[in-house]
């Protein structure tokens, strides 16, 4: 997902869905004659001339309706409202302006947000209808005519999107900055944290679980260097999320976890580690961050002179899938270790970003398999014959071998291992793809 989001709202049955998937080329939404068929958020990738976006169709708007179902389709409307950057208002030119259009038309104006006005379903070409001119008294600008069944005019429409995101010139400033994820299940003190490295209450703290609704950046300099905090809300379980904002808190958290460079996962060292723990930390590690373990409320804990061992040993065990994030225990509320934090994420920020050269790699690929040789079946066995790192965030290296089958998940491992004892690469997962020689395939 990408950063921006751009919402397509609309009274029923104008044509939301079918733009919808237009636009982002594929057949997300359904499509029917019948009103009210989107009910929830439908989210979407949307790339226009090198630029992302997120696209979000949204269930038709009835303002006055007191139907359940239309009611709740107008809550999520309107989250996605509040939460977009910019709205795609779409209309229909057959039915022209209806009372339903003017206000929800009112309703875009007191967003502040930028709004653009799509009137759907000119499907002529040449000159406009006159009932086209009729859309300008919703005074939303000018009206941009869009057949979304055969993609006249989207074109012009995505031009008009990217006018109103933010340019590549206006996100430089942070590309020196370390954007770091600080995620986790509710309450374990992302926001005290946040709060704690700003050195202000920048984010409402509170222990209620949730408190906390969307990703917030902060962006702070010290003398580690530049870094721009992400806090997110607490990821649940599917099954506890009953409120409509915090599902979509999660589509936001994952947002903020896709586009940060490392990701303080944080754990309350109060209650230990939880099943929930893992799915935050998962997200992290399928989406090759640098990855940092934070053990917050350690103050809160009674302590021996074995309490930090014992649990970092049981973290390194439950954590087992990924035994290459750095484990520190910390207090928020007490600033412990703050200063530690900050050089964990400078260096995990390094490793994952590490490029190994073509040669190094062969080295340690020639050592590893004249130690341990490479597995055979049936009489073959597996030649791997040289390796090479396509690319960084995560590391990612490319095999080539003659028989893709024989190089079995415990040797890749084994391979790996040997990669991370001779370049460190801590904090960071790394990828491995298999290729097979074109004259092996033949």
């Amino acid at each position: 997902m990408a950063d921006n989001i751009v919402a397509i709202v609309g009274r029923p049955n104008v044509g939301k869905s079918t733009l919808f998937n237009k636009l982002v080329g594929a057949r997300l939404s359904i499509v029917d004659d019948t009103p009210g068929v989107t009910r929830d958020r439908i989210f979407g990738d949307c790339e226009w001339l090198g630029r992302h976006f997120t696209l979000i169709d949204t269930g038709g708007i009835e303002p006055d309706s007191d139907d359940i179902i239309l009611k709740q389709m107008r809550r999520q409307a309107q989250l996605a409202v509040d939460s977009a950057d910019v709205i795609i208002f779409v209309t229909d030119i057959r039915t022209g302006v209806v009372s339903t259009d003017e206000e929800v038309a009112s309703m875009l104006r007191k967003s502040e947000k930028p709004v653009i006005l799509c009137v759907n379903k000119c499907d002529g070409v040449g000159e406009l209808p006159p009932d086209f001119y009729e859309f300008y008294n919703l005074g939303l600008g000018d009206p941009m005519p869009v057949s979304s069944v055969h993609g006249h005019g989207t074109g012009d429409l995505l031009d008009e999107v990217l006018k109103y995101l933010p340019g590549a010139e206006e996100t430089e400033e942070d590309d020196d900055a370390i954007k770091v994820a600080v995620i986790g299940k509710p309450n374990v003190g992302k926001s005290s944290l946040v709060n704690a490295v700003l050195g202000e209450d920048r984010m409402i703290v509170s222990d209620i679980a949730g408190t906390t609704r969307d990703a917030t950046d902060s962006v702070v300099e010290n003398e580690h260097g530049r870094f721009v905090f992400i806090d997110t809300a607490g990821l649940r379980r599917k099954s506890r999320v009953y409120d409509q904002i915090e599902k979509y808190s999660v589509i936001r958290a994952k947002m903020a976890v896709e586009r940060a460079q490392v990701c303080v996962i944080m754990i309350d060292a109060t209650e230990g580690f939880t099943e929930q723990d893992s799915k935050v930390a998962g997200i992290a590690h399928e989406m090759g961050k640098g990855c940092i373990i934070a053990v917050n409320k350690w103050d809160a804990v009674e302590k021996d002179g074995k309490t930090m061992d014992s649990m970092r040993k049981k973290l390194m065990k439950d954590f087992s899938f990924m035994s290459y994030a750095p484990i520190i225990f910390i207090s928020a509320k007490e600033n412990v270790r703050l200063d530690r934090l900050f050089e964990l994420i400078k260096f995990v920020d390094t490793q994952n970003a590490m490029r190994i050269s073509t040669g190094k790699l062969n080295d340690v690929l020639a050592d590893a398999t004249a130690r341990v040789q490479p597995p055979t079946d049936k009489g073959k066995r597996l030649k791997i014959y040289y390796m090479t790192q396509a690319s960084t965030r995560p590391p990612t290296f490319v095999c080539f071998v003659n028989n893709a089958e024989l190089f079995h998940y415990s040797y890749q491992r084994y391979l790996d291992n040997q990669i991370r004892e001779v370049f460190g690469l801590e904090g960071t997962p790394t990828r491995m793809v298999i290729r097979e020689r074109e004259s092996n395939k033949k």
